[in-house]
């Protein structure tokens, strides 16, 4: 398995006491580390992502007002919860870059599966909109210029964030050729995109309090036949582990062992249709313990 990262996604700089802190991609790369994992897998540094193919994805005036808005030094607000330093920019920048450069390396045989170890995380970005701790929108750029690569006709995109991949629905939401799974902890932030009903865009609503149980018989009920249907040649995991009945963010009671059947799941249903291709990347995730022991095992289900 191949790991991408960058050094400029653990500079991206937040207000101290902000749950998306650099604390948490410090802590998984040092758990990978301590487990052996990161022995046995190949770590490379993400490339940067150019302008023009983020535009494929985002309005112009988005990229406008991040470089607009970069500090020179400190951190600046572009609303309560999104923050940026001299360097956030260029990490979503990378971290853009790491799932594009992944989505090639998936299609050219080279590798199998490979997890993009970033921040800041990307699914709330909408096509002109920077919101909840996102900036850009990484995993949804690489769906829309993947559909240019002559192997890729159908994506699928899963999202098992504790929040509702707003950014990711917005933007992908008027080509059928991208289907757009979401579980979310609903009524919750964002409150927006979740009420879209089309074929392309499955939205699984889960009661705070919900269990692991719950979470798997909502997924296996709407997702699964959704991506039997679809048949993609691609699947892009945006994987939030803040759904962690640990993690205090939200209140969802998920474990470890949910988030490897969801992963494994995944992986049968690549195995079937789309060549075994996954490309995942990292979205939420607050509690360090509980972020590090999901995404090793997400990791693991993965290979």
């Amino acid at each position: 398995m191949l790991i991408y990262t960058h050094e400029d996604c653990l500079a991206h700089e937040v207000p101290e006491g902000h749950p998306e802190r650099a604390e948490r991609l410090a802590f998984l790369m040092g758990h990978l580390e301590r487990t052996g994992f990161l022995h046995d897998h190949s770590l490379q540094m993400a490339p940067t992502l150019p302008r023009g193919l983020i535009e494929v994805a985002h309005d112009s005036t988005l990229y406008d007002q991040l470089e607009n808005e970069t500090p020179e030094q400190g951190v600046s607000a572009l609303d309560p919860d999104t923050w940026m330093s001299p360097r956030s920019l260029s990490a979503s920048c990378h971290a853009a870059g790491a799932v594009w450069q992944g989505v090639n390396e998936v299609v050219s045989g080279d590798q199998a599966r490979v997890f993009c170890a970033v921040r800041p995380p990307g699914h709330h970005a909408e096509r002109a909109a920077a919101m909840g701790f996102c900036l850009l929108n990484s995993v949804a750029i690489a769906a829309v210029n993947a559909l240019s690569l002559a192997a890729i006709n159908r994506i699928a995109v899963l999202d098992f964030d504790v929040h509702h991949g707003n950014g990711t629905v917005d933007i992908c939401r008027h080509d059928s050729r991208i289907l757009v799974c979401s579980s979310f902890q609903h009524p919750f932030y964002p409150g927006r995109m979740h009420e879209i009903a089309q074929t392309n865009i499955v939205n699984t609503p889960l009661s705070a309090g919900a269990s692991g149980d719950d979470f798997r018989r909502a997924v296996a009920a709407s997702w699964w036949p959704a991506i039997e249907a679809h048949r993609p040649d691609l699947i892009l995991i945006s994987a939030g582990f803040d759904g962690h009945k640990l993690d205090d963010i939200a209140q969802l009671r998920l474990s470890e062992a949910d988030y490897q059947w969801v992963t494994e799941e995944i992986v049968a249903l690549a195995d079937q249709y789309a060549g075994g291709r996954v490309v995942s990347a990292l979205e939420g995730g607050y509690n360090l313990e509980a972020l590090a022991s999901s995404a090793l095992v997400h990791l693991e289900s993965l290979i």
